[in-house]
């Protein structure tokens, strides 16, 4: 079998966004930021969820993510996911825990809470704190299966150490999933629970 090479492109308009010379000193500008990405990345026909990592200490925007999987034909790059590899990336390591350069550690905000995948990638780099706007009853009103994510899912980060904060913006969250799904966007993961048993591929 000849040797094949997987690439995966952010978009330019999220490399150049004006949000990198910004500070974000609240929870609350964390996640609107997510949510910003999400909604504009639904304008560049990109799927409804948007992430920011930021240093905890100084609101520096370390690295943004937004949901390429249609866009790529790649169902593993949740807007998470992106993230967490843009900053590891950036900042040359494969744990973001808190060190010596990064004393309070960083955060992860969310436009929706993570799926199942995105649950475990929070743990699996090392990332110590978990903002998010939208539920995950937000996004399978929306069509999409989140997977296997309980209350005792969030007990177990918290048990681990991470912090969770859940529904900040989550209103507004919600509407970009709402509105994603009545402009006919397409709903690449099944809410097989709801009877959908497979995804919107025309």
């Amino acid at each position: 079998m000849e040797r094949s090479k997987i690439e995966i492109t952010y978009p330019d308009w999220l490399i150049k966004g004006p949000w990198w010379s910004s500070r974000f000193g609240t929870d609350a500008d964390k996640v609107d930021l997510a949510v910003q990405l999400a909604r504009t990345n639904i304008e560049h026909k990109g799927g409804p969820f948007g992430a920011g990592i930021f240093d905890n200490a100084s609101g520096e925007l370390l690295a943004v993510g937004t949901n390429l999987v249609v866009n790529q034909c790649n169902s593993v790059l949740h807007a998470e996911i992106m993230a967490i590899m843009m900053a590891e990336s950036r900042l040359g390591a494969y744990w973001l825990a808190r060190n010596a350069e990064r004393p309070q550690g960083v955060v992860l905000a969310c436009s929706c809470e993570p799926c199942c995948m995105c649950v475990g990638a929070v743990v699996a780099s090392g990332i110590e704190q978990v903002l998010c706007a939208a539920t995950n009853s937000d996004a399978q009103a929306a069509g999409f299966d989140e997977g296997p994510v309980f209350d005792e899912s969030w007990a177990y980060l918290e048990r681990l150490g991470i912090r969770v904060v859940r529904g900040i913006h989550r209103a507004l969250a919600a509407d970009v999933l709402s509105d994603y799904r009545a402009s006919g966007g397409r709903i690449y993961i099944p809410n097989r629970r709801a009877g959908n048993d497979r995804p919107d591929l025309d």
